[in-house]
């Protein structure tokens, strides 16, 4: 049988270019914006597709990247993910999204799996480390780029951002509003982003003066996890303000408020952090400390990018700095 699939060579001749230039427009390398629409443009015509095994074969490259995190259902992540995919997609490469787990030692497990070949490169947000995690990433068979942690002194890449900063911003924000009563609903104390905003609220509190903390952990960051730490701290004694380490308990946070008959804004007011899509249509909208998830991804990505066509590149560090953006849940913008 005469196959009639169309060839690279034959989407060449139909656009009118050499083949290595086709080649480089259909995976996005190198190529002109021009190129790129007239060399797709016949590709179309012909009914081309990409031999994508043999491209792997060839190059020794399975174009495909990990993303790994710990809940892939958490709209950070899903932010992440999509800016993740808008940097590579054009160079090639896919994105595959996988699990973590919550412990140091699933993601420990996942990046020694790197030395099976299934990826070029991993983008990971570990909850939680440990020297043997950091140094399966440092020992890692291909690229491996961090969002979380600052990891300079490691010689590891890494995408950070200062959510204790961020912590300290949401407490003086409800300071200036005049509300003294102030509690904070935070998530497990032994993961990376739990230890860093609990420092945040300790140093905040610390320096500007109120009537009352509180603060209460919750099991994890989820909404019902909020949900039930919000109701043990609201049980304590009146709050006037309520600082929450994600979006995720800000909303569980809410939930609980109104269970007592309270309002929010009017009797608590609420931050939360992320600055989710999730918590920008929650009525009433929510004040947030935005930690730049969309520049986070954007960062890592491009990092990736680097270390995917020099293995050999020194490892680099970004930092994405926090923005409180105020909305209703602390009576701001309607």
């Amino acid at each position: 049988m005469t196959s009639t699939r169309a060839t690279l060579l034959q989407v060449a001749e139909r656009a009118g270019v050499s083949l290595a230039s086709t080649s480089r427009a259909l995976h996005g390398t190198g190529a002109s914006p021009a190129m790129v629409e007239r060399v797709r443009a016949a590709a179309a015509e012909l009914g081309y597709s990409a031999d994508a095994i043999g491209r792997s074969l060839r190059l020794k490259k399975t174009f495909q990247v990990a993303f790994a995190v710990a809940d892939i259902g958490n709209p950070v992540y899903v932010e992440m993910m999509r800016a993740i995919h808008e940097v590579l997609a054009p160079h090639g490469y896919r994105v595959v999204v996988m699990s973590t787990g919550d412990t140091a030692r699933s993601t420990t497990e996942l990046v020694r799996s790197l030395n099976s070949g299934f990826v070029d490169g991993m983008i990971v947000s570990p909850l939680r480390t440990d020297d043997r995690l950091i140094e399966e990433i440092q020992q890692a068979p291909v690229p491996v780029v961090v969002i979380g942690r600052a990891l300079d002194d490691r010689g590891i890449s890494s995408v950070s951002t200062d959510s204790a900063g961020g912590i300290g911003a949401a407490v003086r924000h409800l300071h200036s509003l005049g509300r003294r009563r102030v509690g904070f609903l935070n998530g497990p104390l032994d993961t990376t982003p739990g230890a860093a905003r609990q420092r945040g609220f300790d140093a905040a509190t610390e320096t500007t003066v109120f009537d009352r903390t509180d603060q209460e952990v919750a099991a994890d960051f989820t909404v019902t996890a909020g949900l039930e730490a919000a109701r043990r701290l609201l049980a304590r004694g009146r709050l006037d303000a309520l600082v929450a380490a994600n979006d995720l308990l800000a909303i569980g946070a809410i939930r609980a408020v109104r269970e007592t008959g309270l309002s929010v804004p009017g009797d608590v007011a609420i931050t939360g952090m992320d600055d989710t899509e999730l918590g920008q249509v929650f009525q009433p909208s929510l004040t947030s400390v935005s930690l730049g998830s969309t520049e986070r991804g954007r960062a890592a990505a491009r990092i990736m990018l680097r270390l995917a066509d020099d293995p050999d590149h020194a490892a680099q560090q970004v930092a994405v700095g926090p923005e409180l953006r105020v909305r209703e849940s602390t009576g701001g913008a309607q």
